[in-house]
């Protein structure tokens, strides 16, 4: 059987979540002990990342840094639930994250250590929101235009400002980012030729531009972490094809930063790769109606919680 390993990314986080497979798994403990005391060490006097994974308060979880290293703990504590229950897995083909998310699959790989990766994800978050002061940026989703309408529409609006696309999620459904009065601009454009746009709550400008300020500062952070030998492909966001070669990693992670998310190209990549399953590994089923739409060859299998892990025999033979 081929597999692939999907992780989600920001805005799939939810109270709760790892909460079960760490009652469950003594490797998914372990994964949430070793990123609460990799994050205290470099944010003293914080909550503990896994508290706030399991106890919330919501209103702390979705703050950009901590929602981002929340999240890479819980896939990777739910990855370790599914080596530890189904120690025969073949392991994935490839595997690849939707923004966020490809630290995650990282993870997984063996590219990124755990404790890397989690602090590397809450100066990402830090930076990311540091970019743009508060209001003075924005998303919105575009629904049922084609992408050459929606880059069209952005070049038009840029004379008011930076707006371009920033994920490409699935057909018919691209985000849109940039300064607050462009994406207004350009959502008016789009408007007046019968498409829909929905403002998006978010607290910064992701994947355009705007975001070079904290693509600098993820490469000086990047800069003194060792990268590993990759067990397995992933596919980067940035050019949608399968990497496997460690001295790549960096460089695709700093440009992700301020660089569209390619997730409609990297679903069809992984497509040719003839995978029977994917298993989505993280919170929420957002990535399995994703793929629904882009490429229905492809079954995904949503794996949140240690219900979900136990299943996988009777769903994977």
């Amino acid at each position: 059987m081929r597999i692939a390993w999907l992780f989600p990314g920001q805005g799939s986080q939810e109270v709760g979540m790892g909460r079960s497979v760490a009652e469950r798994f003594a490797s998914s403990r372990d994964v949430f002990a070793r990123a609460d005391a990799a994050l205290g060490e470099s944010s003293p006097g914080q909550e503990p990342i896994s508290k706030l994974c399991f106890e919330g308060p919501d209103e702390a979880l979705v703050m950009t840094a901590n929602t981002q290293p929340a999240l890479v703990a819980t896939s990777s504590a739910i990855v370790a639930a599914i080596r530890e229950a189904h120690p025969a897995l073949p392991a994935p083909v490839v595997a690849l994250g939707h923004s966020l998310g490809e630290y995650s699959a990282l993870v997984a790989a063996g590219a990124l250590s755990l404790e890397d990766a989690v602090r590397l994800c809450r100066a990402r978050g830090k930076a990311m929101q540091a970019a743009v002061p508060p209001g003075e940026g924005s998303m919105a989703a575009v629904i049922g235009v084609d992408d050459a309408a929606i880059q069209a529409a952005c070049t038009e609006a840029s004379s008011v400002g930076p707006v371009s696309p920033a994920n490409f999620n699935a057909p018919g459904q691209t985000v849109i980012a940039g300064a607050a009065a462009a994406v207004a601009r350009a959502t008016e454009i789009i408007g007046s030729r019968g498409g829909k746009v929905i403002p998006l709550k978010v607290s910064a400008p992701f994947h355009c531009a705007l975001m070079k300020p904290a693509a600098v500062a993820i490469e000086s952070e990047l800069a003194p972490v060792t990268v590993g030998d990759l067990a397995f492909p992933v596919i980067a966001n940035v050019d949608a094809e399968p990497n496997q070669d460690k001295a790549r990693v960096k460089g695709l992670l700093v440009k992700q930063v301020d660089s569209p998310v390619e997730w409609v190209r990297s679903i069809k990549r992984a497509a040719e790769l003839q995978i029977d399953v994917a298993l989505e590994i993280g919170p929420g089923k957002v990535l399995a109606g994703l793929v629904k739409r882009i490429d229905k060859s492809i079954r995904v299998v949503s794996v949140s919680d240690a219900k979900a892990v136990e299943e996988l025999s009777s769903i994977l033979g």
